[in-house]
């Protein structure tokens, strides 16, 4: 890798980032309160969807962009169809259901220090990608509650339960309703709209706001998401040593998979390190949020440490340049 990926290491975001994780590692008293953290979260993503937004209102929609989007909604299916029958091998069906809609949903933060990274090596990337990061939440729930059915399904069958019987629903309505009116989420989807509507001339205005002081408070949220890291990983002692594997090697997949489609599509190297992210990460807010209330006998010690406490530092830190590299040089 050149010298310029390892730079990543250096900037002042990831370095809060590690900050706060040695903070934790130290037992150190330094906590960042509650609602700060959330009004941290949601400025990021209001900030992330108007910039998508403007930048999509100058772009229109293009042949390109239907394609990165086709391609991010591919993985968004493919990646549960493909690592659930591989966790059935190691546990049972509604953990498997539960991990498998994780890693095939998206985390915000990590699309954020993506969009970063490219600003550092000066690299541009379409503002459709926020579209991308909207679109592929939905089919990972989808492919949850559906996965999960399965597998109550299969344990009916079993027990001699009568398929259908009370309790063994969970209603896909009251699951989309959750997802799509999750706050983040609907968030994001609104600031899209509005900086779709507002166009360049809006957005300068937000500017100020939403971009000048941007990469400072990620930097504070970094240090937040570095402390939650590192207490998570102190609770994960005697986790199975698959889930371990699985929470590196298969954004690594991903990641290769969704790079060379992109590739295929003629994608450029900003737009494919983007999509590449997106399906590389997995979700630690929206989807185990309504995983816990749709596959409530999964448990979230696994799939959420796993995503929090593995995926999303590994993805941060070396995960991004090493995607990067790839996207070059394949």
């Amino acid at each position: 890798m050149n010298a310029g990926v390892f730079s990543t290491l250096l900037d002042p975001a990831i370095l809060f980032f590690i900050l706060g994780l040695f903070a934790a590692a130290v037992r150190s008293n330094l906590e960042i309160p509650a609602q700060i953290s959330k009004f941290l979260s949601l400025y990021l993503l209001m900030a992330i969807g108007l910039k998508g937004g403007m930048a999509l209102s100058v772009s229109g929609i293009q042949p390109q962009i239907l394609l990165g989007l086709g391609i991010a909604l591919l993985m968004a299916f493919l990646v549960p169809a493909y690592t659930y029958p591989l966790l059935r091998l190691r546990t049972d069906g509604y953990n498997a259901a539960a991990v498998a809609a994780t890693y095939g949903s998206v985390s915000a933060v990590t699309f954020i220090a993506a969009g970063q990274f490219l600003n550092n090596q000066g690299v541009e990337f379409g503002g459709y990608m926020a579209v991308a990061l909207v679109l592929m939440e939905s089919p990972a729930i989808i492919m949850a509650v559906a996965l999960a059915a399965h597998a109550r399904g299969q344990a009916n069958l079993q027990s001699g339960a009568v398929p259908g019987a009370a309790g063994d629903k969970v209603s896909m309505k009251s699951v989309l309703h959750e997802a799509f009116t999750d706050g983040g989420h609907l968030l994001l989807l609104g600031s899209l709209v509005v900086g779709t509507v507002v166009g360049v001339k809006g957005y300068e205005v937000m500017k100020p706001f939403t971009g000048d002081i941007f990469k400072g408070l990620l930097a504070f949220f970094l240090l937040e998401m570095g402390l939650l890291v590192a207490r998570r990983l102190r609770e994960m002692k005697g986790i199975d040593p698959f889930f371990v594997g699985f929470a590196f090697v298969v954004p690594m997949v991903n990641a290769l998979i969704t790079i060379g489609l992109a590739h295929w599509a003629g994608l450029s190297d900003g737009d494919t390190l983007m999509l590449a992210v997106l399906a590389a990460s997995a979700s630690y807010i929206v989807v185990p949020a309504v995983v816990r209330a749709a596959i409530p006998e999964a448990n979230p010690g696994i799939y959420f440490s796993m995503s929090l406490a593995m995926t999303f530092p590994f993805n941060v830190i070396i995960g991004i340049p090493l995607y990067y590299q790839l996207v070059v040089y394949l």
